[in-house]
């Protein structure tokens, strides 16, 4: 059965909707809930055509450090020559809705809810929307740590359909990980993979990391313990979790229960010198 995956849609809510939501800003995470992706808030960008974006994380002082993400919406006959200002950024692409063409290095590739692409450094990428209807997708952006004798990770497109995911041990495939890359795949200095959870399954301690999160909540809903806070999340909410926050969940749902995953991997903590 294939999956099912939120995306936000925009709109305003009525006058008479209560003001109080979810939304919450810590110095560990925050949490931007569905119902604030209104088209109030959403961006545009230099050289995309019809296109609208909701950008869910950038590298800010107190927030996401190493990574931006957003949620694109592309009208029909939008999209863009020149996507990416920036020769040293990598990308991953996520569609969750609609149909996008990409051309990679001159190799065109349709996209479907569930396609994935990675898209290196320095690549010669282009995307369209040819279809009637709108597409949405997930564009995950990070500067590339470069390191000496190693290649730079070749582009790919798959789709999640695919990729059998990965039961974590002990769990009786209550916990899965869909992985696109392999971990131990030391070229890749980011991952962004698909999580699962069946219903009850959980997180059973606090986990406590170097890696930074940006987490989308494709399906379903559950309970989130973040830094000693319960944060209770639902398909279309984005948490963002900086290194070392504490966190746990379970999934609360009578289904299951979803996200797209970002984190840093594989290189060495930045060393800054003191300025004494």
């Amino acid at each position: 059965m294939p999956a099912t995956y939120y995306a936000p849609t925009g709109g305003h809510p009525p006058q008479t909707q209560i003001t109080a939501d979810r939304a919450v800003f810590t110095e560990a995470y925050a949490l931007i809930p569905k119902g604030v992706m209104r088209d109030i808030v959403t961006s545009n960008l230099p050289f995309w055509e019809g296109t609208r974006l909701w950008v869910l994380a950038r590298p800010l002082s107190g927030f996401a450090e190493t990574f931006s993400q957003y949620i694109m919406e592309v009208q029909p006959q939008g999209g863009s020559d020149k996507p990416e200002p920036d020769p040293q950024a990598e990308g991953v692409l996520f569609i969750v809705e609609g149909e996008l063409t990409l051309t990679l290095s001159g190799e065109r590739h349709t996209l479907q809810p569930g396609g994935y692409a990675f898209i290196p450094p320095g690549s010669s990428w282009q995307v369209r929307n040819e279809s009637n209807a709108p597409v949405r997708f997930h564009w995950v952006r990070k500067a590339y740590e470069f390191v000496e004798g190693l290649e730079v990770p070749q582009a790919f497109v798959t789709n999640e359909q695919d990729i059998a995911p990965i039961e974590m041990p002990g769990t009786e495939g209550r916990w899965a990980t869909t992985r696109f890359v392999d971990p131990a795949d030391v070229r890749h200095d980011m991952h962004v993979n698909i999580v699962t959870f069946q219903p009850g399954g959980v997180i059973p301690f606090d986990e406590t990391h170097v890696m930074e999160h940006g987490l989308y909540v494709l399906e379903g809903k559950a309970v989130y313990h973040l830094n000693q806070n319960w944060v209770e999340v639902e398909a279309g909410d984005f948490m963002w979790l900086r290194a070392f926050c504490p966190q746990a969940c379970y999934a609360a749902g009578p289904g299951p229960f979803r996200y797209l995953l970002y984190k840093d991997v594989n290189r060495h903590p930045a060393l800054k010198l003191s300025s004494r």
